[in-house]
């Protein structure tokens, strides 16, 4: 989210779970429609990549593409955004003190597509906690009109590095029906375990 044409609000995440996950879809036959931030990986084959930087940005190519089977909210949206984008740099002063920013609501994106009437049959809505994983997971299921949360304790991993950047990542999986807990594994074993399960679920629904 731009602070002024040289600064911006941002966060740690990479998007690599979020690429692995349309990726491992594609490779299951999918069309796979991937609304990407600013990541510095490339994109996945087989994928349309619609690039954007804000969440309003994200928001407005996410609802181009509904309905659709499923849709999977990995990304580390911006809560917030300033309420007045500077138009030129915002110049240090000697003798002044530091600005202030006032910020407003970004959409929620995930709640938006939990809650359309052109729903996707399938919402699948990313949680990453930093204390009461579980707790936090659950609530944003209700509140958001997801079916399943995937969540993540992104304080640090299991061998003491960084989850936002690195390469694995430990996950459970709420649904209405209880947690399902997965043991902690690559972002890509997690993606090919996740697509398989998203797969499952729509061959069940059109039986």
């Amino acid at each position: 989210e731009p602070i002024d044409p040289v600064r911006y609000i941002a966060n740690r995440s990479s998007g690599k779970q979020g690429h692995a996950i349309a990726a491992a879809l594609a490779r299951l036959g999918a069309t796979v429609h991937l609304v990407s931030g600013p990541v510095t990986i490339p994109d996945p084959e087989g994928v349309d990549v619609i690039h954007v930087e804000t969440a309003r940005e994200m928001q407005a190519a996410v609802e181009r593409h509904l309905p659709a089977d499923a849709a999977v909210m990995v990304a580390a949206v911006a809560d917030w955004r300033t309420a007045n984008e500077a138009g030129q740099k915002i110049k240090k002063k000697p003798g002044e003190s530091a600005p202030t920013l006032a910020m407003v609501e970004n959409p929620d994106i995930l709640a938006g597509v939990g809650h359309s009437d052109r729903r996707p049959g399938l919402v699948v809505g990313f949680a990453a906690e930093t204390q009461d994983v579980a707790g936090n997971a659950r609530a944003k299921l209700e509140k958001k009109g997801a079916d399943w949360i995937v969540a993540n304790d992104v304080s640090h991993a299991p061998d003491g590095s960084s989850v936002m950047g690195g390469d694995r990542n430990h996950v459970r999986i709420l649904s209405r029906s209880g947690i399902e807990e997965w043991p902690e594994m690559s972002k890509e074993q997690v993606a090919e375990r996740l697509a398989g399960k998203i797969a499952e679920r729509l061959l069940e629904a059109d039986r």
